[in-house]
Order: structure tokens, then C-alpha cells, then sequence
């Protein structure tokens, strides 16, 4: 019994603690690009202290005002994004950017000029034409134009 316990408290000394894990977590996250910056700023602290003073046989309190400077230290830890959040972030940008060119587009589609107008008689034209050469050119219409000039030259 007593080496089991020996063992088992050897054992948890010897294992992962948090603050062990703690240290690999934040070196990992060194090393993907964490920055930690120590900053400092300075606060002013002023107080006010009143304490009585004897005047012509009266009590007067007169105040008096402090004032202290302290530097307060704190760090600043700079996250780097992930894949993930810099995806949306290009999305979004993506997103603004066509909104912008929309409007753009209205506005400009409001002053709108008919450059060219499609003469609509030259395409019938052409339909009618395309149609009666077809007719035309059939062998069975020119076999009827050989007989019906025949049959005229005959007479």
C-alpha cells in the first residue's frame, strides 16, 4: 500500500500541472504571432482635504487640494485573426464595394442615350428576300417555269 501511494504521488508531481500547460499554450501562441506590449500610462489622482483653521475667533475650514502622479503598467496583448475572421472581414469588404458600384450604376443608368436604333423595315426586308429565294431557287419552281414557257411558246 505504502508504494502505491509512493507511486501515485510521485506520479502527480511528475505530471501536467496547469501552469505547465498554461506555458505551452502561450508559447504556441508566441508562435503563431501573439504580441504582448508592455504599456504604461500615467493617472493623475487629486484629492481634496479641508482641515479647520482658527480665524478671528471663528472656525474656518480651508481646503487644500493634492495631487498625486502614478504610472500604471498593464499589457497589451495583440491577437492575430484567424483564417476565418479575416474571411469575413473580406467578405464584408467585398459586400460594401458592390453596394458602392450598385448606386454607381443607377446613377449613371438614369442619363441614358439611344445611340443606335435598329431600322426594323431592312430586317423584314431581308426575311422576305431570304424567304422568296428559297422559294426560288427549289428545283421543282424551275421545272414549272421551263413547262410554263413551253407551253407559251407553243401557242
Amino acid at each position: 500500500m505504502i508504494r502505491l501511494i509512493a507511486i501515485l504521488s510521485v506520479l502527480t508531481l511528475l505530471s501536467c500541472s496547469s501552469e505547465r500547460k498554461a506555458q505551452y499554450h502561450y508559447r504556441k501562441a508566441l508562435k503563431h504571432g501573439l504580441k504582448v506590449v508592455n504599456d504604461s500610462d500615467t493617472i493623475r489622482i487629486t484629492t481634496l482635504d479641508s482641515f479647520p483653521v482658527i480665524k478671528n475667533d471663528t472656525i474656518v475650514w480651508e481646503k487644500f487640494i493634492t495631487t498625486k502622479d502614478t504610472i500604471v503598467n498593464f499589457k497589451n496583448v495583440y491577437i492575430p485573426k484567424t483564417r476565418w475572421q479575416t474571411k469575413i472581414e473580406y467578405k464584408e469588404r467585398v459586400k460594401t464595394l458592390r453596394i458602392e458600384g450598385k448606386t454607381k450604376w443607377k446613377t449613371a443608368k438614369a442619363v441614358q442615350v439611344v445611340k443606335y436604333r435598329t431600322s426594323w423595315w431592312l430586317v423584314l426586308l431581308a426575311f422576305v428576300l431570304g424567304f422568296v429565294l428559297r422559294f426560288i431557287l427549289n428545283s421543282t419552281f424551275i421545272s414549272r417555269v421551263k413547262l410554263f414557257f413551253r407551253y407559251f411558246g407553243q401557242i
